[in-house]
């Protein structure tokens, strides 16, 4: 069924402007669209109906930037984001070969940036023996391997971890140690089903390594619970131009729900593995070989890939985290008229803001970071951290936001990410720069795809709540709490329910 009818439900506005019956009211979706909203409507023959009972009515979220196939092992792999030492990290390592003897251990989300010292593949290998280990940072961007593991993936052996390119190449043979069963079309359902249960209606995945052919496998068998773009990088470019397929057209062996997305750039490294590349050097800059980071590509290399996906019809995705990497990225854009988002833009200049808004360029931002990097952007970036997750310079200066978690490095859960852009705070101190932080209108808005408030014409992905969204609140923190705890009653994907907990 692709049609349905809601009886009863407040419609929320995404614009200050928007004006929106003060009473609930009934919508209507066929074949997908949303045909009517008004009170009392009629049912038509053979259309399902829902009793919505005065909830709140958003149009489908999107998470912008994830990695789901990373996202879907995470629950299977160990938790090392509790290790704030690389000896906690050491002693949960051979607590698990202790419990698991022989069985490989892949861990994720140790933040190496609060460390005090850097790590050593001979340590790792003190606790292992000849168990392969591959302990894989919280940001991504950098893994920690033994020796067994380095050999396996067919690594040179070194006695430091493994950081950018070097490691994104790798990644992919990650599978011939830990095996495909933790993503595959079983596993894969049971991460789309969470996440249509936050009210998801689309994800646009940027998993490493993946090919043409994979979601259409995917797709046969079950996974088509709601909306993907699937994003290419350059060792997939050569492919997807050889397709003829274009940014926005259907994934071959899928249907409209399916289509292609950017070509990923990943341009410069992360925060916490000092990586990132800026303007000026890092606080701790003498423990560094780089030590304002750097690029991973010249500025010739990037314009090529920009210019050749651009004359492909393809967006470009370019990952820019430190604020050199940004100002590069958009001459870049400039330079080759290129058209996509910055992913991350963690810190940026107000001009680089002002000149993305002048070239139409995304500012696609993850606002949960900002809890996990306050820390350690306050010690290694300084005063800068006021030029951090600027959310509040990008509206301001008429840039379009995209909200995401990059998942697994965040949860994927976009009421945390609309919390975090409202209240800038994990814990009980005050909002951390509370001069870029968002209402939750602003947040959600950056939420939905950009599409507009509820109405005739409206694409059927809606998402039913529990909760007004916008509900005034005493303070941010209040509003942080209750933005964590919306409850998602019903997801609607092109207008067939995918989740339903109406009670």
């Amino acid at each position: 069924m692709t049609s349905l009818i809601l009886h009863e439900v407040r419609l929320v506005p995404l614009a200050a402007g928007d004006e929106v019956p003060a009473a609930p009211v009934d919508v209507l979706v066929e074949h997908g669209v949303v045909t009517a909203v008004g009170p009392a409507l009629s049912r038509p023959a053979g259309v399902a109906e829902v009793r919505g009972e005065g909830r709140w009515l958003t149009p489908g979220l999107w998470d912008q930037h994830v990695h789901l196939a990373q996202w879907t092992l995470s629950s299977q792999r160990l938790d090392l984001a509790p290790a704030r030492s690389p000896e906690d990290a050491l002693r949960m390592v051979a607590d698990r070969i202790a419990l698991l003897p022989g069985q490989p251990v892949i861990g994720w989300g140790h933040r190496a940036g609060g460390w005090e010292r850097d790590v050593t593949v001979s340590e790792l290998d003190a606790v292992s023996g000849h168990t392969a280990v591959v302990l894989i940072s919280g940001d991504g961007h950098h893994a920690w391997l033994n020796t067994t593991a380095l050999m396996h993936l067919a690594l040179p052996v070194r006695d430091a971890v493994i950081r950018e390119t070097e490691w994104f190449a790798a990644y992919p043979r990650l599978a011939t140690l830990a095996g495909h069963e933790g993503t595959s079309p079983e596993a894969f359902r049971r991460t789309l089903d969470a996440a249509a249960a936050r009210g998801v209606t689309g994800i646009v995945d940027f998993e490493f390594g993946g090919g043409l052919d994979e979601w259409a496998h995917r797709w046969i068998h079950g996974c088509d619970r709601v909306r993907i773009r699937w994003a290419t990088y350059a060792a997939t470019l050569d492919e997807v131009i050889a397709s003829g397929l274009r940014t926005g057209d259907l994934l071959p062996g899928c249907d409209d729900r399916a289509t292609m997305g950017p070509l990923k750039i990943i341009s410069d490294g992360s925060l916490n593995t000092r990586t990132a590349w800026c303007c000026e050097p890092y606080a701790d800059a003498h423990r560094l070989e780089h030590p304002a980071g750097q690029p991973n590509q010249s500025g010739p290399e990037l314009r090529e890939l920009l210019d050749r996906a651009h004359r492909a019809g393809l967006e470009v995705a370019t990952h820019a985290i430190g604020d050199a990497a940004v100002a590069e990225a958009l001459a870049a854009y400039a330079e080759t008229g290129a058209r996509g988002s910055i992913e991350h833009a963690q810190m940026v200049n107000r001009d680089d803001v002002r000149r993305m808004a002048e070239l139409g360029i995304r500012a696609s931002v993850q606002p949960a970071h900002l809890l996990d990097d306050r820390d350690v952007t306050e010690r290694i970036w300084g005063d800068r951290s006021a030029r951090c997750f600027a959310f509040r310079w990008m509206l301001e200066d008429g840039v379009q936001l995209a909200l995401g978690s990059d998942a697994p490095v965040s949860p994927l859960d976009p009421w945390l990410a609309i919390a975090a852009a409202v209240h800038r705070s994990a814990d009980e101190r005050d909002p951390w720069h509370p001069e870029q932080a968002l209402t939750a209108q602003e947040a959600l808005a950056a939420s939905v795809d950009g599409h507009p408030t509820v109405g005739v014409g409206s694409l059927g992905d809606l998402v039913l709540l529990d909760a007004d969204p916008l509900a005034s609140h005493p303070d941010t923190a209040t509003a942080d709490a209750a933005l964590r705890a919306m409850n998602v009653a019903l997801t609607v994907v092109g207008g067939q329910v995918v989740h339903a907990d109406l009670g």
